[in-house]
């Protein structure tokens, strides 16, 4: 169950992308779900990395995610209406409380907490996607020029969870298949059986750190200059997601500048569609924002497009 909300290498399109324009991409995407506060510029930001993530084979983990950021929802939903009263539309009357005072729930605080989660489960849905659609090995590769040693032992912290319920999920299924039953006996019992689970555990990351320390070794870690095996090299694709990205952003901020993205709560809610410039913005953003999404299918049925990017 774990292991689907780490980076799976599954030979999809969008997994082909250079770290550094993906980096960008999703950093685009995090700045503008944290300016926007127009719950349908929001919305369609959600629908969007949805989507993308549908196409990355990530629906699976992407559960995962949104089952915090419901219930983290759910508490934003729930305390928001009590705690603000700021709202001019009262649609609930509530006795007085201690220290909160009268309880008036107004339907502006209500739409706040909405606009709030939705903010929440896109920040949430970026960093899905960033753990799906970058190795992190390659990611932690672009900055070891700065501090080798710094990011070797970044990469091998980052790696160790992922590896640990790897070998925690392999050495359970041996030891059932050795007729240990885990959910048998006392909670005495079942507990001194998990806990020979964790020392098996225990010495087989031991083994599995001299291993690295041999092959580290072996290559001759640390005896000269750093030598790379395989470089990342940027494609056509990667500078057209890079100039969509910053094109995105640029129609966005120019956008938001003149308010079309911006959004009044309080004292009364603002309309969601001012004018029609509002949803001109919206769809150039979006647009810019699809462009991996237009690539793979670019790259799936069209033979010049593929042979170009």
């Amino acid at each position: 169950m774990f292991e689907k909300l780490f980076y799976q290498e599954k030979g999809l399109f969008l997994q082909t992308f250079h770290p550094a324009a993906v980096l960008i991409y999703l950093s685009v995407l995090l700045i503008l779900s944290l300016i926007y506060e127009n719950p349908l510029y929001l919305l369609s930001m959600l629908i969007l990395l949805a989507v993308l993530i549908i196409n990355v084979d990530g629906f699976e983990a992407w559960k995962g995610f949104l089952k915090a950021g419901v219930f983290l929802m759910l508490i934003i939903m729930i305390i928001n209406p009590i705690v603000i009263k700021a709202g001019n539309t009262i649609i609930c009357h509530g006795p007085n409380l201690p220290f909160l005072g009268k309880l008036d729930i107004s339907m502006e605080a209500l739409y706040f907490g909405v606009a709030s989660s939705i903010r929440l489960l896109v920040v949430i849905s970026i960093f899905c996607l960033y753990n799906l659609m970058i190795n992190p090995d390659k990611v932690l590769n672009l900055f070891s020029f700065i501090a080798a040693k710094s990011i070797l032992m970044i990469s091998l912290s980052t790696r160790m969870f992922p590896t640990m319920v790897r070998d925690l999920k392999r050495i359970k299924e041996v030891q059932e298949l050795r007729g240990v039953d885990f959910d048998e006996g006392s909670l005495w019992n079942r507990t001194k059986k998990y806990s020979y689970l964790y020392n098996i555990m225990l010495l087989s990351s031991l083994h599995g750190a001299i291993e690295i320390a041999e092959s580290m070794q072996a290559r001759a870690y640390g005896s000269g200059k750093r030598s790379v095996y395989k470089r990342s090299i940027i494609r056509p694709r990667d500078i057209i997601i890079i100039i969509g990205s910053f094109l995105g952003l640029f129609f966005a901020l120019w956008g938001f500048q003149y308010g079309y993205g911006q959004y009044t709560f309080y004292p009364e809610a603002d309309y969601l569609i001012k004018n029609s410039t509002t949803l001109i913005v919206l769809l150039i953003v979006i647009f810019y924002l699809s462009i991996p999404l237009i690539l793979k299918e670019g790259w799936k049925n069209c033979r010049f497009l593929k042979s170009k990017i």
